[in-house]
């Protein structure tokens, strides 16, 4: 990655001293903010390409914080944070986090994920998303409505391509259980997570080499799916 830029608030120095390393190795740019206010001057004032936030922040409650960002900026956020309760983590994918991360953390899988929010981002806005998706021998064309496994298309409800497109078009994003319901089914009422583990289920049986290993159709506990387009 080039010419990337990172804001990391968090208001634990060792914390933000372990990213700065991990970032700066990668020769990623990073600004960083021990708190909510910094943090969200620092966003306003300057270009940033993704923007780690933890919850626990002095000033400002972190859910509050990610709401105020998404409310203007399209940077990723990806939070960092000691609390992995499966609610706190649907309320803040809600909010307009694309991705939760618990301390403590591996930092090869957060440089991982760090590098693929960016990649993403920078293919272009996700309204639509892009027209044909690859991944573990699975090829996806939105715009033909098509989908092939290792060259042999398959044929897929049409309830079971609306829950594809709609995963696919947020690929590497975290969807709560509500935010796929609500787009697939168009209402935000009904029992989303029995819905949605039988419709995940038939996709799995079509798509993934191993259903009962999915890598392609990833379960988040508790709190939704993700569909993961790295090989």
């Amino acid at each position: 990655m080039t010419d990337v830029t990172v804001l990391v608030i968090d208001d634990e120095p060792q914390i933000r001293r372990v990213l700065r390393n991990a970032l700066s190795e990668r020769q990623i740019r990073v600004r960083e903010a021990a708190s909510a206010r910094d943090g969200l001057d620092v966003a306003a004032s300057e270009r940033v390409d993704l923007i780690v936030l933890d919850l626990g922040l002095p000033d400002v409650d972190g859910l509050e914080v990610c709401r105020d960002l998404r409310g203007w900026t399209t940077a990723p956020i990806l939070v960092l944070s000691v609390r992995d309760s499966e609610r706190e983590k649907a309320a803040l994918l809600d909010a307009g986090a694309d991705d939760y991360m618990t301390k403590p953390f591996s930092t090869v899988e957060f440089l991982a994920r760090v590098h693929a929010h960016v990649r993403r981002a920078r293919l272009g806005p996700a309204a639509g998303g892009p027209p044909r998706i690859v991944s573990r021998g699975v090829t996806i064309d939105l715009a033909k409505r098509t989908v092939h496994r290792d060259g042999t298309p398959i044929h897929l409800t049409p309830l079971e391509w609306q829950l594809l497109r709609v995963l696919a078009s947020n690929a590497g994003r975290t969807m709560t259980h509500g935010q796929i319901f609500s787009q697939v089914w168009a209402r935000a009422h009904g029992d989303a997570q029995h819905y949605l583990r039988v419709q995940v289920a038939n996709l799995r049986r079509k798509l993934e080499r191993d259903p009962v290993r999915p890598a392609l159709i990833i379960t988040e506990p508790g709190v939704g799916y993700r569909f993961d387009d790295e090989e």
